[in-house]
């Protein structure tokens, strides 16, 4: 098949969605496929390239300004550089794409393809990688009213098939874009457990002053719906048995609340934030974790987490036990739960995990093997191009 992925973000630039819309690519090429990916510019990145096996072109681009705002994020919008529809139009039809694989729904390059699609009668596998929400009122309303009057119209014009990926974007699919279970393709989020097997040659501890105290690592940009509130709010319980224990932040912030509260409780002391860091040293930040505690409000359990899992941390989540389709979780066998903005329950799982290192490493071990079984890049790779074959005829 000739498959088309468009996504606005793409490596080198962070971020889960980016990476495997880069991954899945390779997974594709090596399965036999043609590929072509449509993504945004990015810091000087050339314009056209070639890797692993398909080209790659960048499209220019005007970057989202900062306002000093909680919903500032890194945006790039290729419909702001005239042209770009036509642009986009040329490479599709050159390519002549069997079905198009869009990742993100609100980015404007989906729409475009979205709309070529249409106009092209191709089929269009769309996941959703992000949910329109937030804990604060007025943004959580004007996200609803983007989904409603902007996002929705739009992607229901081309009516794509819904990668679902866990049991909230369901929920999320069926209330905002009205799409239903005969709409869905059930496949998780994927991650490359190889990049995690040999031993890093960078010393994250040594780097930042740390011994052996026992360090909590949270990766992932910070913003409102990982706010890491709940982790500063469980740091007195912690620091209170584990005085020497640190909390390693790894990402951009965006949303600085888990800083003043720090203040406020008296506990900044304790907590590293390192900013985003290479793709390249995210196993060598997990390979110095104890714990890893990143998704704790209750909105899913995403790549970073999952990453962690596969290089072997013990890692905590605050989802269900039913989150994924098709895999059962059971929290303290092979998953470590806790509730959701609970500082007390996570400060209570996270002790439990200092304090005998022998059931860390167990669970630990459980955790990566439920990785190795159901979330690797060549399990999600064949559950993609099956949909594909469902969707367009052609064996995968």
């Amino acid at each position: 098949m000739r498959i088309a992925v468009v996504n606005n973000f793409f490596p080198p630039r962070p971020g889960g969605s980016s990476h495997l819309a880069a991954a899945l690519a390779a997974g594709y090429v090596a399965a036999g496929h043609e590929v072509l990916v449509v993504t945004a510019a990015y810091r000087g990145l050339p314009a056209e390239e070639e890797r692993d096996g398909y080209r790659v072109v960048r499209l220019p681009a005007l970057p989202m300004p900062q306002l000093g705002l909680a919903i500032d994020f890194d945006l790039a919008f290729a419909l702001a550089r005239p042209g770009n529809l036509r642009r986009v139009f040329r490479l599709l039809d050159e390519f002549q794409p069997e079905v198009i694989h869009q990742h993100g729904q609100f980015f404007d390059l989906s729409w475009i393809s979205g709309w070529y699609a249409r106009r092209r009668k191709v089929p269009v596998l769309l996941s959703i990688h992000t949910r329109l929400e937030s804990p604060d009122p007025k943004y959580a309303l004007l996200f609803r009213g983007l989904d409603r009057f902007l996002v929705r119209p739009i992607i229901r014009r081309f009516h794509p098939r819904y990668v679902i990926m866990d049991e909230l974007a369901a929920t999320y699919c069926t209330q905002r874009y009205r799409a239903t279970e005969a709409d869905f393709e059930y496949i998780p989020v994927a991650v490359d457990p190889d990049r995690f097997e040999e031993q890093p040659t960078l010393d994250v501890r040594a780097r930042h002053g740390l011994g052996d105290q026992p360090l909590i690592v949270s990766l992932g940009h910070v913003i409102p719906l990982r706010d890491r509130l709940a982790l500063v709010e469980a740091l007195p319980a912690v620091l209170e048995r584990h005085p020497t224990a640190k909390v390693m932040i790894v990402g951009q912030v965006y949303y600085d609340a888990f800083a003043r509260r720090a203040a406020e409780l008296g506990v900044q002391e304790a907590i590293i934030a390192t900013g985003p860091v290479p793709s390249s040293e995210v196993p060598a930040y997990f390979a110095a974790a104890d714990i890893v505690a990143h998704d704790l409000q209750g909105g899913g359990f995403g790549t970073a987490s999952l990453e962690a899992m596969a290089a072997g941390r013990a890692t905590i989540g605050t989802v269900t036990e039913t989150n994924f389709p098709a895999v059962r979780l059971h929290n303290w066998e092979n998953f470590v739960l806790a509730r959701p903005n609970d500082p007390a329950d996570l400060a209570t799982a996270i002790v439990r995990l200092l304090d005998d290192p022998q059931e860390r490493q167990w669970i630990a071990k459980q955790q990566q093997d439920l990785v190795y079984s159901h979330f690797t890049m060549d399990v999600v790779t064949r559950q993609h191009l099956t949909a594909f074959e469902r969707m367009v005829g052609v064996p995968a």
